[in-house]
């Protein structure tokens, strides 16, 4: 069995096998590599915060995250099969590392995020 996703140490867990996903798909990487040209260093710490705020109501993450992703469509317009793969990604790393209720929770707020996110993009275009 499979334990659950219990805090920060998880969730760096979590993010980092989520872009080793996204980052060796061609057909989303780009987004990452060469319009967003993320530093991993740099992003996956803020995914942390991210994730520790939605999941455990940490006061880690100050941001906009929608903002950001606004601005990345702008640049290279997001489409629907963008975000499918994002969430199949998202939903699959935490199916092979974890399971229980925060794990659910977590793809559960994923699947929120990329429907939101894709409401979004759609209404700037």
């Amino acid at each position: 069995m499979k334990k659950d996703i219990a805090g920060r140490e998880d969730l760096l867990i979590l993010v980092t096998r989520f872009y080793e996903k996204l980052l060796a798909d061609a057909s989303i990487s780009y987004i990452f590599t060469d319009v967003a040209k993320i530093d991993l260093s740099h992003h996956l710490p803020v995914l942390v915060d991210f994730w520790d705020s939605i999941l455990f109501q940490s006061d880690t993450y100050h941001k906009n995250a929608m903002q950001p992703h606004l601005d990345l469509h702008r640049q290279s317009p997001l489409q629907k099969h963008h975000f499918e793969t994002w969430l199949r990604y998202f939903k699959e790393s935490i199916d092979e590392l974890f399971e229980g209720k925060i794990a659910f929770l977590a793809k559960e707020r994923a699947t929120s995020i990329a429907m939101v996110m894709q409401i979004k993009t759609i209404q700037l275009s």
